[in-house]
């Protein structure tokens, strides 16, 4: 058999795994709660290994190894940055929201919280909250389809139409039958791949080039700032490169306000579970990157003679993978690129599933019974991927651009309304709206203006805007309210009980 023929045979057989997971957790989908939140009973270590195939995509396994592979260990800092921004996630918001939304009159998604928590009779916050979350993850959804036509057609020879209608029509049926669950489950399955996809490659490596110290010296050889964290500084002056540095890092930032990674916190059996969940995600987020940074160095010693392009540099995994196994055994390190497009295309499905059902339709008043909400659900879930696939007919398309940007509109829209929330008693709906909407238009204007934007990531202003705005609202708009007052107290009680427990 050829390899390809190999290849397709693993990439079948893991998208049979998928298809098996989905149909598991359609078993066991009876209501709502189920279909968009598990009816809050994931594990620590299900929803540790979700949370992190859902947040990484294509990026962990193609676009950071490109990246280190042309200018070196500089660009770790947008790794580093999300790393701690995770661990600051686990740390500091995944306790009390898994708390707050059950006690905020049982929310189950990030704008039915904005709302209960802050007791907003006029829907402002949840309308507007559920519209962004629509808008940013149908484009986000089209820019995982792109790279899924782009990657059968890179890989195989596949027609660019036909890569990506097969990835969304699998994605598609394990998340519409599978839900809240199906995804989540699938996305274990997908993070043990990738996980063991980006150890693999630099063990192998390791041993086939020789010992670590010749290896390294190869590296330098090709490239003298392989390993200078700090080599835009040689570049520029000091200001400029840590102004270059923190607008890296501050991809951090943005985890505060990601709702298909936050809603994992939210359906942990416990807040006191966060603990053990933070430890087992940052332990295999910390590792994949590790494993990413390293396949990169080894590609710039692998490929010293005949240099990558900068256009080729995002496959340095794939080839070195393709070199160092078996055709069998390289498909499935190829599942594990699919795996990590398709996991966060499926959980971006239900957030925009739950934000149509549970934050517009059940607001207009519309009541229906379990089954036929799980039946919206599911429609829900098939609008979103029919939109994002006629947004991603263009192979050309600029959407897969948008990523960066809908990455930071979320942090800036949401990340300081979370923290506040969680953390401020005197936050007011009008507080939060007034932030979320500065936020959002500080990013939207920033991110399209090329001098500002090539200077500082777009995050940073917008994320300090809604945190300015929010709060000088709030304070100047305060008025006591009991029930807020009792049920933040509550959550403050629930979680410091769990922590000295």
């Amino acid at each position: 058999m050829s390899d390809h023929t190999f290849q397709m045979i693993a990439i079948v057989f893991y998208m049979c795994v998928m298809l098996g997971i989905g149909y598991f957790a359609y078993r066991r989908t009876s209501n709502i709660d189920d279909y968009m939140l598990a009816d809050r009973g994931l594990k620590p270590w299900v929803a540790a290994l979700s949370a992190g195939a859902s947040d990484m995509s294509g990026w962990l396994l193609m676009g950071l190894p490109g990246a280190i592979y042309v200018t070196g260990l500089h660009e770790a800092w947008i790794a580093i940055g999300l790393t701690i921004g995770a661990w600051l996630n686990w740390k500091f918001v995944a306790p009390r929201l898994r708390s707050y939304t059950q006690i905020a009159q049982n929310a189950i998604t990030i704008p039915s919280f904005f709302e209960k928590r802050l007791k907003d009779r006029k829907h402002l916050l949840r309308i507007a909250s559920a519209l962004i979350i629509l808008v940013f993850f149908t484009f986000y959804v089209s820019s995982g389809m792109v790279a899924a036509g782009k990657f059968f057609q890179a890989s195989f020879g596949w027609p660019y139409l036909n890569g990506m209608l097969f990835v969304a029509a699998i994605t598609l049926l394990y998340t519409l039958f599978g839900g809240f669950l199906g995804a989540s489950l699938t996305d274990v399955a997908q993070g043990v791949l990738m996980f063991a996809a980006l150890i693999a490659v630099p063990i192998v490596a390791v041993f086939r080039s020789g010992d670590i110290s010749t290896l390294g010296s190869r590296i330098t050889e090709a490239n003298p700032q392989a390993f200078n964290l700090f080599s835009s500084f040689d570049e520029t002056s000091w200001i400029l490169a840590l102004v270059a540095i923190i607008s890296t890092a501050a991809w951090g930032l943005g985890y505060f306000g990601q709702p298909h990674i936050i809603v994992r916190f939210m359906a942990l059996r416990t807040p006191g579970e966060a603990k053990v969940a933070r430890r087992i995600g940052i332990g295999w987020m910390f590792l994949t990157a590790l494993g990413a940074i390293c396949t990169a160095l080894i590609g710039v010693a692998y490929f010293a003679d005949e240099p990558l392009s900068t256009a080729d540099s995002e496959t340095v995994f794939l080839l070195l993978s393709q070199i160092f196994f078996h055709p069998l055994i390289a498909g499935l390190v190829l599942a594990a690129v699919l795996a990590a497009i398709m996991s966060t295309m499926s959980s971006q499905m239900i957030v925009c599933s739950s934000a149509l059902v549970e934050d517009l339709y059940n607001l207009m008043g519309r009541k229906g019974s379990p089954k036929s909400l799980v039946l919206l659900g599911r429609l829900g879930v098939l609008a979103v991927a029919v939109i994002a696939a006629l947004l991603a007919l263009n192979p050309d398309s600029s959407i897969l651009e948008l990523v960066a940007f809908a990455w930071a509109g979320f942090g800036g829209a949401f990340g300081p309304i979370i923290l506040l929330s969680l953390y401020w008693r005197k936050l007011n709906a009008v507080g939060a709206f007034a932030g979320m909407v500065s936020g959002a238009v500080v990013v939207f204007v920033w991110g399209n203006i090329a001098a500002l934007s090539g200077v500082m990531y777009e995050i940073v202003p917008g994320f300090l805007v809604n945190l300015l705005v929010a709060w000088l609202v709030s304070r100047s708009t305060y008025r006591p309210n009991e029930t807020i007052e009792s049920e933040f107290t509550a959550m403050e009680d629930e979680v410091g009980a769990k922590a000295r427990a």
